[in-house]
């Protein structure tokens, strides 16, 4: 049998990264049995549909580089892939089931039906359909159809008996039938709901195995009487965990399930989402963290995917897109860094950026992002022409105890020394900290820091030496001169 699965969306918002982890299953399921990954869109429910969310879903997929096999963009066999445009054929199934006394129409009103659920909120029992439509007489039909009563179509649920479903990760699981309310199929406006058009069309694409959320559960036994009634063997059903917070509360934006361009966009890599999402439920060997695309397509299997609920641990993933920022060639670096420093540097600094320029710092900026995003924070300094904007008092110290002579004192020493440097370059400027340490009895914090914060606007930069070097020794001088004059002009209460 060739695998054939399915990952079908409905565009009413931005896609999330929970989404995206069960697109990714059905994507590794497909390829590790070489069967065929389906990217369907679900878009009958009209009133939801979001502008936009369209192009957010193929942008996931395209970022992430989970390419589909039929679908949007790439068409295929059972097209179209967009359920508003496969209307006629749910029709026909639902003329199929009414024929063959599996679904009926219903006249009640919207108006009848708010009362019948008042009714029973009022007498504490579950709000459901009382299968009023269901006994008609075909007199009573036949004077609803006359009077042109707007309808549903509804599907007639076994009134007693069991549903079992063999869940591939699950094992078996049982509903008792009577707890099941006669659901809508077919919407008075023509179009079908979920339950109708999902499984209509699992079937007429051939679908092998339906790979969903746990929070499908509760509907299965709608599904799988739909396929019973239509005389047609269900596929293979597994449903992933449920993915929590850390905390093991339902994930929300607070945990990290946002929307997957907000990840792009904040510079995590695909490959570290990848492994990142491919681990949220499923194991290589309970122990091995990074795994390559090659390997998770190699061993992916449903016997390896857990019950109980995933955690989303956005340390895991800060710490797995180190990893693989680690792992990427310098020009790989390079080309993240320029294209987040674009983006983020501010409207001084010259673009396009100065590639040469971002190549010198791309092994110390590499050990200390998390993310691409932080790129700039961490390097603005030496894209912005001086004279750089920023507090004074940042010169003294942390907290602004220092005495600004003697800051003043440490900055003529440092600028004497930088002045005549041969060469410039960080190695000879690292000896000469080191050496500056040891001639004067100076800590190299307290000598460094006003350096560091004349030349980088702050207290957290890049090493002094890498940052001096790609300054230049002009800009360098310049900026120490500046960070004097700004001295030389704090209030008196500063001096005390």
């Amino acid at each position: 049998m060739s695998v054939r699965v399915r990952f079908a969306p409905s565009p009413t918002g931005e896609l999330t990264v929970g989404g995206l982890r069960s697109s990714l299953f059905n994507y590794l399921l497909a390829r590790h049995h070489g069967g065929t990954f389906v990217l369907r869109v679900e878009d009958t429910d009209r009133s939801r549909l979001t502008p936009g969310a369209f192009a957010s879903l193929l942008e996931a997929h395209h970022w992430l580089g989970i390419m589909w096999d039929e679908g949007p963009e790439v068409g295929g066999p059972y097209a179209p892939y967009f359920q508003s445009e496969r209307l006629n054929l749910y029709q026909a199934y639902v003329e199929r089931l009414m024929a063959g006394g599996h679904a009926y129409r219903c006249y009640c009103s919207e108006e009848r039906l708010e009362r019948l659920r008042a009714e029973q909120r009022a007498r504490r029992q579950p709000t459901r359909y009382d299968r009023r439509c269901r006994h008609l007489s075909a007199e009573e039909r036949a004077a609803a159809e006359a009077a042109g009563t707007p309808f549903v179509v509804r599907f007639a649920m076994p009134l007693d008996g069991e549903t079992v479903l063999h869940d591939a990760i699950r094992g078996p699981i049982t509903w008792q039938n009577a707890s099941y309310d006669d659901h809508v199929l077919l919407k008075s406006d023509g179009y079908p709901t979920y339950h109708l058009a999902a499984i209509v069309d699992d079937i007429e694409m051939k679908i092998t195995h339906v790979f969903r959320g746990e929070e499908w559960l509760p509907s299965t036994p709608r599904h799988l009487q739909l396929y019973y009634a239509l005389g047609v063997e269900p596929p293979v059903f597994a449903h992933l965990p449920v993915v929590l917070g850390k905390d093991r509360k339902k994930l929300s934006k607070r945990h990290g399930d946002t929307s997957v361009r907000a990840y792009a966009e904040a510079g995590y890599l695909p490959d570290a989402m990848f492994n990142f999402l491919g681990l949220l439920g499923w194991s290589l060997d309970d122990k091995t963290v990074i795994i390559s695309r090659q390997e998770f397509i190699e061993h992916f299997s449903i016997e390896r995917i857990v019950k109980s609920p995933a955690l989303f641990d956005l340390d895991k993933l800060n710490w797995l897109n180190q990893q693989y920022i680690q792992r990427l060639s310098l020009e790989e670096l390079v080309d993240y860094c320029v294209r987040w420093l674009e983006r983020d540097l501010p409207p001084a600094a010259p673009r396009p950026v100065d590639r040469a320029r971002v190549r010198r710092i791309a092994e110390a900026v590499r050990t200390r992002i998390t993310r691409f995003d932080e790129v700039a924070g961490l390097t603005w300094y030496l894209f912005v022409p001086g004279p750089l904007r920023y507090d004074a008092s940042l010169l003294l110290g942390r907290r602004g105890e220092g005495d600004p002579a003697q800051v003043a004192a440490t900055l003529r020493l440092l600028r004497e020394h930088l002045a005549g440097l041969e060469p410039w370059e960080r190695t000879a400027i690292e000896a000469l900290f080191d050496r500056l340490v040891v001639e004067h009895g100076i800590k190299k914090g307290p000598l460094l820091m006003p350096l560091r914060v004349a030349c980088s606007g702050g207290t957290v930069s890049l090493p002094m030496d890498v940052t001096l070097e790609v300054l230049g020794r002009s800009e360098t001088l310049a900026r120490i001169d500046d960070a004097l004059r700004r001295l030389a002009e704090l209030p008196a209460v500063a001096a005390r």
